[in-house]
């Protein structure tokens, strides 16, 4: 990646991780918008797959040391989201609004899976709801608020090049 071009990445991340952390206490909903998956995904569509494991890694174990989740399960999930998105992006070229949307859909609900199935501590929990009702609800709100601010900062933003 170009030095401009990371420069600008860098730019529209730092931007995602603070909506994240100011937008999102402020709306107070249950199914609020992750913006750490989204600035994650903006990352991860644009790097190697190793190295976007690695963001994921790193943004996850910031997430988990401010959290009250069990340790570990957001750097777990962000982990295989970043690099299953790096990769299936290395193979799928498209820079398409759809293709960005279902990305971050299924980006969000593999997240919701594994930190569910991570941070689990009690056996008897159900499990059907949360992984078929709430994940699926909070993905397309992230995939929802995630296009919306793509689009905003699309003229930040380079193409992923391959």
């Amino acid at each position: 990646m170009k030095p401009l071009s990371a420069l600008r990445v860098l730019v529209a991340f730092v931007l995602l991780v603070l909506l994240h952390f100011t937008l999102r206490p402020l709306l107070g909903w249950r199914l609020g918008p992750d913006f750490l998956v989204v600035a994650t995904l903006v990352v991860a569509i644009r790097v190697r797959p190793g190295t976007a494991a690695m963001v994921g890694l790193l943004i996850g174990i910031i997430s988990d040391s401010i959290g009250t989740e069990p340790f570990g399960a957001a750097a777990l999930a962000l982990t295989v989201v970043a690099y299953g998105a790096s990769w299936i992006q290395s193979t799928v070229f498209a820079d398409d609004l759809m293709v960005t949307a279902m990305l971050i859909f299924f980006g969000e609900w593999v997240f919701g899976v594994i930190f569910y199935f991570a941070s689990r501590t009690a056996v008897g929990d159900p499990v059907l709801v949360p992984l078929f009702v709430w994940a699926p609800m909070r993905a397309a709100v992230t995939a929802l608020f995630g296009v919306v601010t793509l689009m905003i900062l699309r003229p930040i933003l380079p193409p992923p090049d391959r």
